[in-house]
This record gives C-alpha cells, structure tokens and sequence, in this order.
C-alpha cells in the first residue's frame, strides 16, 4: 500500500487527536464522578490512567504495525499520532523506551529517561517563572 497524501495523513492525525483529547477530558471527568473531586485532586488519577491505558493502546497497536508493516500506515497515523497524541504523550514515550530496551541499549534507555524527566520538569518551572515574572 502507498503512503498516504500529506493532506489524506494529516486527517487522520487531526480527526485521531481530536478524538484523544476529548477521550482524555471524558476520562477526568468519569474518575471525578467515580471518585470524587477530592481524591482526584489528591493525587493525579486521571493523567496517571490515561498514561497506563495509552501505553497498553500503543503497544497494541505496535504489535499489529510489526505484523502488517505498511498496510497500517493509516492506524499508526490514525491511532499512534493522533488519538494516542491527544490522549497522552506518554504512550509514545513508552514505546521508545522499549525500542531502546529490546535493542539491547538500557544506558541510551536510562538517559533518555532521565533527560526527559528532568528537562521537562526544568522546562515546566521556568514556563513558571517567566510568567510570575511577566504579572
């Protein structure tokens, strides 16, 4: 099967993140009503479910691209980009980090996490402070 158009591939990533980012916003406000405003706000329920669910989805979907190659093109880019894109990014970063595992690379594995922890952290507090400072 032949890649899709740019245009035809970029529909699939914006209908499939779409469809994430509503399914992400659904699932805060179901663990809200299952567990009430006060143990979602104690503790990250939501974000720590839709990391778990996206990364099961993500190997799933990883499984079924490494039997049918090409052929699911429109899936990786329907579901891994775009539905699992807007339902969480930790899907895909789960994924690299088995890639690199299974590759036999658990040091570049290990960097790779902790940069990506500590940079994005260190990227979210200076987002902090560059607005405290700007008001």
């Amino acid at each position: 099967m032949n890649a899709p158009s740019q245009l035809l591939a970029s529909s699939y990533v914006a209908l499939g993140g779409a469809i994430g980012a509503l399914l992400r916003y659904q699932n805060g406000r179901l663990l809200t009503y299952w567990l009430g405003a006060r143990a979602v706000t104690a503790f990250p329920w939501a974000t720590l479910v839709v990391n778990v669910v996206g990364s099961l989805i993500m190997g799933m979907l990883a499984g079924f691209l490494a039997r049918h190659g090409p052929a699911g093109e429109q899936w990786r880019l329907f579901i891994g980009v775009g539905v699992l894109g807007g339902y969480t990014t930790f899907s895909s970063f789960s994924l690299e980090m088995m890639m690199l595992i299974e590759r036999g690379q658990p040091l570049q594995a290990l960097t790779y996490a902790l940069v990506s922890l500590l940079a994005g952290l260190t990227a979210l507090y200076l987002g902090l402070i560059v607005m405290r400072l700007a008001g």
